[in-house]
């Protein structure tokens, strides 16, 4: 049985955008009388405030997860069978209110503001996570009024300094991957760390959490972002272009020091740069070379030579989702206040056509996260940090 507050009336049906297919933006339905979701037993009704847009949104809708044939159109299914099934509705990153909760849960909980671990675990481990899944693709996401999730999976995050879309904006979708490309190559205090795509969610997480951790994080993106991207921590700004002479540049940034782990986000004739940016002197190493990627924004292949992998000994790492240890982590600091939101701007989620078309064409002035606000919620939530130039 549901507990609901008293204080909210919880509607049958709710505004919801559908994705009703692989295709463009038009497979994108923005529809009004979609079924309001019942908490199940452990689970809690979160009306949402704010969900942040991710690039994965975008990869799962045009279906650009191909794991045999380059030319598939489709999404991951590491379980073995496919979970993105239609209608769905995306949107990973949720921020919200608990406003019912179900069987075996605290009604305590009801009024309580928080953040969404947008993994679907396959088990109760809380070390490793094999088969990553997530709201939004697996099961409904935030881009609706209304979401049903697990009660221990959705955090309460009080600070009143953090506004709604702020907190939607540290989602884990960016900060859980950006942390376990970290911990899964092992980066330890001190080191040097090469963030490519340092613009965005991920890397702009990247640099907040090198720092946390002691490490020193090197940012590539464009240089009219440079101030920002060294305010939020990094210690030099690598101009992504010219690639003739990028080793060049990076070393010439670390004065001559090889950097000690790669956290690509960008793949393509990239990765062999980012390679070298780390194997030209191995005797004056301490640590293997290490290559962590999530992420293949400049091109799903690349061309590398096996010998230059197994005779430097550079050890590759895929990411794709972290744990629930490091969730909670992430939680930890965010409650703490050492992570910080990069916010870039707010759309209604009717407007979501928009902001797809935003995203995918951003100028140089863009930088964090954009967040994506339920029309009933614009005026407290999502108004204060439109984006009026798209």
């Amino acid at each position: 049985m549901a507990h609901t507050d008293n204080s909210a009336t919880i509607p049958a049906t709710m505004s919801a955008m559908l994705l009703t297919g692989h295709g463009d933006v038009d497979a994108l339905q923005y529809r009004q009388d979609v079924p309001t979701p019942t908490p199940g037993p452990g689970q809690v009704l979160v009306q949402v405030t704010a969900t942040a847009k991710n690039n994965t949104d975008r990869k799962a809708r045009e279906g650009l997860y191909p794991t045999k044939g380059k030319e598939d159109v489709t999404s991951f299914a590491m379980g073995g069978s496919p979970t993105l099934t239609f209608p769905r509705i995306q949107g990973a990153d949720v921020a919200g209110r608990v406003v019912s909760v179900g069987e075996g849960v605290d009604p305590r909980r009801i009024g309580e503001r928080g953040l969404l671990d947008f993994n679907l675990y396959a088990d109760e481990r809380r070390d490793i996570n094999l088969t990553p899944d997530y709201y939004g693709h697996g099961a409904d996401g935030g881009y609706a009024e209304y979401v049903a999730v697990p009660a221990d999976q959705f955090h309460h995050v009080p600070n009143p300094e953090l506004h709604d879309a702020e907190l939607a904006a540290m989602g884990m979708c960016s900060y859980q991957t950006a942390y376990h490309m970290m911990t899964a190559a092992n980066v330890q205090a001190g080191e040097r760390i090469l963030v490519s795509g340092a613009s965005g969610g991920v890397g702009t997480a990247l640099i907040q959490l090198c720092r946390i951790v002691g490490a020193i994080p090197y940012a590539v993106s464009q240089l009219d972002k440079a101030d920002a991207l060294r305010a939020l921590g990094a210690e030099a700004v690598i101009d992504r272009g010219d690639l003739p002479t990028f080793v060049e540049r990076v070393l010439a940034a670390t004065d001559g020091q090889a950097i000690d782990a790669v956290m690509d986000l960008v793949g393509g004739e990239m990765t062999d740069l980012f390679i070298d940016t780390m194997i030209g002197d191995m005797q004056r190493r301490t640590t293997y070379p290490r290559l962590s990627i999530a992420g293949a924004s400049g091109g799903n292949l690349s061309e590398i030579m096996w010998t230059r992998i197994y005779l430097y000994q550079v050890q590759i790492v895929g990411v794709s989702h972290g744990t629930r240890e490091e969730a909670e982590q992430l939680i930890a600091w965010i409650r703490s206040g050492e992570l910080k939101p990069v916010l870039h701007g707010a759309f209604k989620l009717s407007d979501l056509h928009q902001a797809e078309r935003y995203f995918v064409n951003r100028g140089s002035n863009y930088l964090g996260k954009i967040v994506i606000v339920p029309d009933a919620q614009w005026d407290t939530h999502g108004a204060p940090f439109a984006i009026t130039s798209a």
